[in-house]
């Protein structure tokens, strides 16, 4: 079964919906998403992992966040 979004050739979905996923899952913005697709390429499981370091990274150095 695929995820929502993913297209039915090959499990193939293009950068606007990686975009759209990365978002959803990590919460990181549209710049930082595109930005990480263009450093990382397009192998998911990277993506996810970078963009929840980029994401603890951001949390972590927001004044008054606990």
């Amino acid at each position: 079964m695929t995820e929502p979004g993913e297209g039915s050739s090959h499990g193939r979905i293009d950068d606007k919906q990686l975009v759209i996923l990365l978002k959803q899952k990590t919460g990181i913005s549209d710049a930082q998403a595109k930005r990480l697709i263009k450093a990382v390429g397009r192998d998911r499981p990277s993506l996810l992992r970078e963009a929840r370091i980029i994401r603890a990274r951001a949390q972590a150095s927001a004044p008054g966040r606990v």
